[in-house]
């Protein structure tokens, strides 16, 4: 399946990070540690978090033919905006 663009978002502290990972380790996503890759369900996806920066980088590398990349997304930005409120 084809790529999305990696999802950017700046301004993430290390408690909003631990928040996300937390969330994503309750609906089976292993997001453990600031860097690495992680799959489910044949949803594929990559993350590198820098806390100096504040800036967390997320992408979505492969998705299963009845999965849209665009619907990865908007699921990781729903997750992201509701670990930074």
């Amino acid at each position: 399946m084809e790529q999305s663009p990696p999802l950017v978002f700046s301004g993430i502290t290390p408690g909003q990070f631990a928040k996300l990972t937390a969330k994503a380790r309750a609906a089976g996503i292993d997001l453990s540690g600031n860097r690495g890759r992680a799959s489910k369900f044949g949803v594929e996806i990559e993350w590198s978090y820098s806390a100096e920066t504040g800036e967390l980088t997320l992408h979505c590398l492969d998705t299963p033919p009845f999965v849209k990349p665009e619907a990865v997304n908007a699921k990781i930005m729903a997750l992201v905006k509701a670990s930074a409120g």
